[in-house]
């Protein structure tokens, strides 16, 4: 699915952090660091206190911090929820 961008979100427990499109996002699970690209197989993960890395669809990055949460993949949306996030500066 070459092309097609995943819809990712990125929630803390009592806000919206980020939601938009990317072409990977990179998290660190309690079983290590992942990539997510378009077309990846649909999994569940728990989330270690760490970093998220996502590059947008026009190239450019943006990091949130992120921990006590799960990432999901499905069908090119990704979703991380966190107990606590937020945008990295």
């Amino acid at each position: 699915m070459a092309g097609t961008p995943l819809s990712v979100s990125v929630v803390a427990a009592d806000h919206e952090v980020w939601t938009g499109e990317a072409s990977m996002v990179v998290a660190r699970t309690v079983e290590g660091e992942i990539g997510i690209l378009p077309g990846h197989e649909p999994m569940l993960a728990i989330l270690a206190k760490g970093e998220v890395r996502l590059t947008l669809t026009d190239g450019s990055k943006l990091t949130a911090n992120a921990e006590d949460g799960f990432l999901s993949v499905e069908k090119n949306v990704v979703s991380i929820v966190a107990g606590a996030a937020s945008l990295a500066s």
